[in-house]
């Protein structure tokens, strides 16, 4: 028995392993612009580092509110983005092992590249339009990481400092990146997730995650606040203009982005041409058709005109 369920757990992570091959093929590009697009993301925020001035904490509502965490709590905002992260990548691939399945890996990770690009593009505009004086620790005034000397090459630049450089950055506040991701991750499993119960989990850890951002002082209250309408409208409007994801019930695997005119035309005529030979564009509605006496019959069942048998 535990062999039968070994074999067949073996086969079908094989399967799966080569329709997302074969996705992959076909997508890898948008997958690729996508990851180029989180370094120029990255590389944004570096840059505005350099032009970051320390000065007075700006008064903030959320502050007053809120009690201040302390540099030695900073972390439990990191530790709860870090779990959101980690339970929704390890979600993507659930195709892999689970036989009850929604989406495609693949191409669940190029539609939420796409969101995340187009907030992240929104992001960048709005932090190098203005530059706050950063609340958190390390980007106040006294602190040697609050400015950056001018880059003696742009080797320097290109390399961001990384990890330090992500994680000691000032500037880049409005729009909090954190909410951006955290609210990217919820809504798409909002609308491809199935249990109800994670969902619901998923939305208040949102709003922890933003509570925590603002009680450790990483950005300001705009900078969450803004984050939550803006990216639930990107991703609102840029969903509307991606397909559908494909149903796993079914075998067809249409394109993650629209066809092009060429291939409109071309399946046009395919459509066309199946109508003009008798059968249904729709591929489970194929059925063998004969023609008797001027009239179609369906699935091969031939009626002989009551006149020709004599009745």
């Amino acid at each position: 028995m535990t062999l039968y369920i070994g074999r067949e757990a073996s086969k079908r992570i094989c399967a799966e392993t080569t329709t997302e091959i074969n996705l992959l093929v076909d997508n890898w590009k948008y997958l690729l612009a996508g990851l180029v697009c989180q370094y120029i993301h990255g590389l944004a925020a570096r840059g505005v580092h350099y032009l970051h001035r320390p000065g007075p904490t700006l008064q903030d509502l959320g502050f007053m509110l809120l009690p201040e965490l302390g540099q030695d709590k900073a972390y439990m905002s990191e530790t709860l983005f870090t779990f959101i992260f980690l339970s929704f990548f390890l979600w993507t691939f659930h195709p892999f092992i689970l036989k009850s399945k929604k989406i495609y890996t693949v191409l669940v990770w190029c539609r939420v590249l796409s969101f995340l690009v187009f907030s992240q593009m929104l992001r960048i505009l709005t932090f190098y339009s203005t530059q706050l004086p950063g609340p958190n620790y390390h980007c106040r005034e006294g602190s040697k990481l609050a400015t950056l000397p001018r880059p003696h090459s742009a080797v320097e630049v290109l390399f961001i400092n990384f990890p330090r450089g992500v994680l000691y950055g000032c500037g880049d506040l409005i729009f909090s990146s954190h909410m951006i991701f955290t609210l990217v991750f919820v809504r798409t499993y909002q609308k491809y997730g199935t249990r109800r119960f994670i969902k619901q989990c998923g939305w208040l850890l949102a709003v922890i995650q933003s509570l925590l951002i603002i009680a450790s002082r990483k950005h300001y209250t705009v900078d969450v606040v803004v984050a939550w309408y803006t990216v639930n409208l990107v991703v609102f409007f840029i969903d509307k203009k991606l397909p559908e994801l494909p149903d796993r019930t079914s075998g067809n695997l249409p394109l993650l982005l629209p066809v092009s005119s060429k291939d409109k035309e071309a399946r046009t005529k395919e459509e066309n041409h199946k109508l003009l030979n008798g059968n249904s564009v729709d591929p489970a509605d194929w059925r063998q058709r004969t023609q008797v006496n001027g009239k179609v019959q369906e699935d091969g069942n031939v009626h002989a005109d009551n006149a020709m048998n004599g009745a």
